[in-house]
């Protein structure tokens, strides 16, 4: 680089200051008066600079002297560099390989969550399900009017802390009990109307607050209401059939067992992500594994669980679980990742929050229903 790219041109004449005071004559060892500086002169030799007496030699102290000099480079166009005498050493070198230190023994592949309080939990749970089920229905519809209020409150508390999303919980969870119980004693119709109502109601309670924000307020209640106590109200129409518990029974059993196959051949023989940006734990192993115990369930459970199924229905509905069982969990997932948490609560040991397992449920639900209405009829 040469001093012309710093910015600022070279003054004609003047190689550095001189000891030369106003109106004195030459000093010995000062610049000769002489014609203006010549570039092509100075590409063959330049004068050695003037070094004071009284400069101490370089040493440690010389940068707080106030005439200190100090000389670095070659003093001559012609004089190269010396090669340095040493290297400095990095800060923190690598520790050579000791042969007398055993190699670090492989790591288990863990299953990434306390696997007997999952186990404890679930098994809990599905007592009280089944329990509730099959001696009073109206019980089970409770059961489920309480898991959607519960899981509205984890949704709500999640978006409040992550986004700053105050989507109003208080008409939520009554419209959202209210829809269930709507679905049981009305069916769709009944479903359809407590949404309207629901989704009417967080309109007007967040117009008791400042405006500001008010969009993503009402926008998030409404998507809640949808995605959680309308989709749970799938399952109370369910139960209205001569046969309903039954049915709510194949219903849970073919989404856990979808979610056991892809857990168990997953983390066993996956290998091949199939989704890494969304969920990075799921495997395309691991959904052959969920289609395939699925199906097995599913032509089990129609066969001998259902008036009027048949083994082939089965598979066709156990295909149909796998698939919306694994896109809910992607789905929740999705939501899990742009709010940045992994859990939706801490409610359930080994399982997270209630809405970590009703992620891959609420949207089997209305699939499940659809196709026993088409299979068997709704009676």
């Amino acid at each position: 680089m040469n001093d012309s790219s710093w910015g600022a041109p070279a003054q004609a004449g003047y190689w550095g200051p001189t000891t030369q005071a106003p109106g004195q004559g030459h000093v010995q060892g000062a610049a000769p008066a002489g014609p203006a500086y010549d570039a092509h002169d100075a590409q063959q030799t330049r004068p050695m600079p003037i070094v004071p007496d009284d400069v101490p030699a370089y040493g440690p102290d010389q940068d707080d002297h106030p005439g200190a000099a100090r000389l670095s480079g070659p003093l001559f166009r012609d004089e190269t560099p010396q090669a340095q005498p040493y290297q400095v050493a990095p800060q923190n070198p690598e520790p050579m390989p000791d042969a007398t230190q055993p190699a670090p023994a492989p790591q288990k592949k863990s299953a990434g969550r306390d696997l007997s309080a999952a186990i404890g939990v679930g098994v809990g749970l599905g007592v009280v399900i089944v329990a509730s089920l099959f001696i009073v229905k109206a019980v089970f519809v409770g059961v489920v009017a309480v898991a959607v209020v519960v899981g509205l409150w984890e949704l709500t508390s999640r978006l409040q802390e992550r986004k700053g999303i105050k989507a109003p919980l208080v008409p939520l969870a009554l419209g959202g009990a209210a829809m269930v119980v709507a679905g049981y004693v009305r069916g769709a119709e009944g479903a359809w109307v407590a949404m309207a109502l629901t989704a009417l109601a967080v309109l007007v309670w967040r117009m008791t607050e400042p405006p500001e924000g008010y969009l993503k307020d009402v926008t998030a209640g409404v998507f809640a209401a949808f995605y959680v106590p309308f989709l749970a109200t799938f399952v109370a129409m369910m139960l209205t059939a001569d046969d309903g518990p039954w049915r709510v029974l194949t219903f849970l059993l073919l989404t856990v067992v979808s979610d056991t196959g892809a857990y168990a051949v997953g983390w066993r023989f996956g290998k091949h992500k199939l989704a890494p940006r969304i969920s990075p734990g799921k495997t395309r192993e691991g959904l052959l594994g969920a289609v395939a115990f699925a199906m097995a369930a599913g032509a089990l459970c129609m066969q001998f669980l259902i008036d009027d199924g048949t083994w082939w229905q089965g598979l066709l509905l156990g295909l149909a679980v796998a698939a919306s069982a694994t896109l809910g969990d992607l789905g929740e997932s999705m939501i899990k990742r742009d709010l940045g948490i992994k859990d939706m609560g801490t409610l359930l040991p080994g399982h997270g929050g209630i809405m970590d397992r009703l992620d891959s449920l609420l949207p089997t639900a209305p699939v499940v229903w659809l196709l026993m209405v088409v299979f068997v009829g709704s009676a």
